[in-house]
């Protein structure tokens, strides 16, 4: 339990950051080389590889080098853990608050 944890922090840190989910925007039409990765970025080359370690540090993307060419592609499994997390979440707070407005009616029926 406590490295899914662990990963499913890793993977918000990564979802934090504008730049990173641009990059998995990019990549949910398909690998791309980290040249047409970078390209829309005003950053030097080392900054945004970094972005690139952290994304695959936690799992959401994964590199493969073919001759001097890396290509990165999503990998969904961490992402899905944690839209699981997320939909946990939500469905606690809904019954929060639908049992908050069950205590609101309770009280307007017994004004009236």
């Amino acid at each position: 339990m406590a490295n899914q944890t662990a990963q499913l922090d890793r993977v918000f840190q990564a979802l934090a950051d504008p730049t990173r989910r641009a990059v998995l925007e990019r990549l949910g039409r398909g690998p791309a080389a980290v040249s047409v990765l970078a390209e829309p970025f005003s950053m030097a080359l080392p900054s945004f590889l970094q972005h690139l370690k952290v994304l695959e540090d936690c799992g959401l993307v994964r590199s493969k080098k073919t001759g001097r060419v890396r290509t990165f592609r999503v990998v969904s499994r961490p992402m899905t853990a944690a839209e699981g997390w997320l939909a946990q979440q939500r469905s606690l707070w809904e019954q929060r608050l639908d049992r908050f407005d069950r205590y609101v009616e309770n009280l307007k029926e017994k004004r009236t």
